[in-house]
């Protein structure tokens, strides 16, 4: 099992992701575009592809110029029905690529909060066994709506579509349930300047945070996380 990891910003790893590929015995081929490494002309030496979060928009090609050739490399992905999964903004791209309309800012949501599952995700293979309602992780602005035939699997109250699937086994998740606890703690101090000019008490409400959310929204995440890897 090979898979393609598209990271898109410094600091942002798999996590929970890199675990549950680990389990599976994958072996992971990462690359920095945004540092400019090349991506694959194509899929065929791959099983799969994770494209991870950053802080830029989905429909900023002047600040990352290689979004055009990665959206056209997740559509070859899904058209030879090789696992495609996008994170944050990932899904955002995601979205973008299968058509969807992308919506810059007016959905911004930062820390633990509460996702639901819809009907459909109680038969989806990635989503079946988790609770209906569970929280995790979440750090965006911008928002999207589905593309054409895309099977919306989860909401919040801010965002209506935090995850959905195309075909098979084409995944985009909103929110980011790869980030447990540890990597949500990193985060906060890898990126504690950023967060503090809009979030300027999260360093003080962290800690009551993760004993209030982490346990269950870590559970949760891996479980994604493995049922993902199952669909490869």
């Amino acid at each position: 099992m090979r898979v393609l990891v598209v990271q898109n910003f410094d600091n942002e790893g798999l996590g929970q992701i890199g675990a549950a590929l680990v389990e599976a015995g994958a072996d992971i081929d990462l690359r920095k575009p945004y540092r400019g490494e090349a991506l694959p002309e194509h899929s065929g030496e791959h099983d799969a592809i994770v494209v991870l979060g950053g802080a830029q928009n989905a429909l900023d090609d002047k600040l990352c110029p290689y979004f055009p050739e990665l959206l056209d490399l997740t559509r070859d992905f899904a058209d030879r029905d090789r696992s495609v999964l996008g994170i944050c903004l990932g899904s955002q791209l995601l979205a973008r690529a299968f058509g969807g309309e992308n919506q810059i800012g007016g959905a911004t949501e930062f820390g633990w909060h509460q996702v639901s599952l819809t009907p459909a995700a109680k038969t989806d293979p990635v989503l079946a066994a988790l609770p209906e309602n569970f929280p995790i992780f979440e750090w965006h602005d911008d928002t999207f709506a589905l593309p054409q035939n895309a099977v919306r699997l989860a909401g919040s109250a801010v965002a209506e579509n935090q995850a959905f699937r195309l075909g098979r086994a084409v995944y985009g998740f909103q929110f980011h349930f790869e980030a447990d606890t540890p990597m949500v703690r990193d985060w906060s101090t890898s990126f504690a300047s950023l967060i503090a000019e809009r979030h300027p008490d999260w360093n003080d409400r962290l800690d009551h945070e993760v004993a209030r959310n982490g346990s269950d929204a870590d559970a949760a995440g891996l479980a994604i996380a493995r049922a993902w890897v199952a669909t490869i």
